[in-house]
């Protein structure tokens, strides 16, 4: 797909002797919610650390932005516009939610990490927080701690956190784990609006969430992508049917 944002081919990973990717490709073009779905086990967690850098593929290349990114650092990444939440989350609990939003700021634009003075009263800082916190309905909360949010409004913070680096792509590892149904519909309505403005790469096990959502949808079992596809196709192959999805009836949220 020459035109894609991220085009990944055939990325391999090794932890001795268990292949975590295998001979991955897939391509996302701009304006594009693509899912990447799988049991346990499958690689999902691997692919992504490989996308955003933390994992040195064994073998194949990625570009984003017409950008070979393969060997570069997490952080120039991050620059040029990749940006993560993350399958589990990683706040600061005892700070309140403006300020956490304000320091992925303060990070990502490669501010000196005297923290709390300046992120607290440079308003180059707090504009964008606050942009964030209002693009994820999370205003009302700007001045609590974080401690005392939901576990459902840690995940939109997160995101809030993501969307204030000024990403050109999302990369949403399980925003909805451990969610209730009020939660995960909430987020749903929210990513519903974001993927008008952002692409985003989804990796989520709530297929509810996923076939409401995602415009194209890839399978990775073992550490292969079996098959991509819109999601009436992959709802009905054979092989996911076999490998994943098995007999459940997955149906959209409206």
């Amino acid at each position: 797909m020459p035109d894609a944002l991220l085009h990944v081919q055939d990325l391999s990973k090794r932890f001795g002797g268990v292949t975590a990717s295998e001979n991955v490709s897939l391509a996302v073009p701009p304006g594009e919610l693509h899912a990447i779905i799988g049991p346990n086990g499958a690689g999902k967690t691997t692919l992504i650390g490989q996308l955003v850098g933390e994992l040195r593929p064994d073998a194949g290349s990625i570009r984003f932005a017409d950008t070979d990114i393969t060997a570069l650092q997490t952080y120039q990444r991050s620059r040029l516009g990749l940006a993560r939440s993350f399958q589990i989350t990683s706040l600061f609990l005892d700070m309140s939610v403006l300020d956490n939003v304000a320091l992925a700021v303060q990070a990502h634009d490669g501010h000196s990490f005297r923290f709390w003075r300046s992120a607290r009263h440079d308003e180059a800082l707090r504009g964008p927080a606050r942009a964030a916190l209002d693009r994820t309905g999370l205003t009302p909360r700007a001045n609590m701690r974080v401690a005392d949010l939901s576990h459902g409004e840690h995940r939109q913070l997160e995101i809030a956190m993501a969307l204030a680096t000024r990403p050109r792509m999302l990369l949403l590892d399980e925003p909805m784990a451990g969610m209730g149904p009020d939660e995960s519909a909430r987020l749903v309505k929210l990513l519903r609006e974001l993927k008008k403005e952002y692409t985003i790469l989804l990796i989520e096990h709530d297929m509810e969430a996923v076939f409401a959502l995602a415009d194209r949808i890839s399978v990775l079992v073992y550490g292969r992508v079996i098959a991509t596809g819109k999601p009436d196709d992959i709802r009905v192959n054979p092989e996911v049917q076999r490998a994943y999805l098995g007999e459940q009836k997955v149906v959209a949220r409206q």
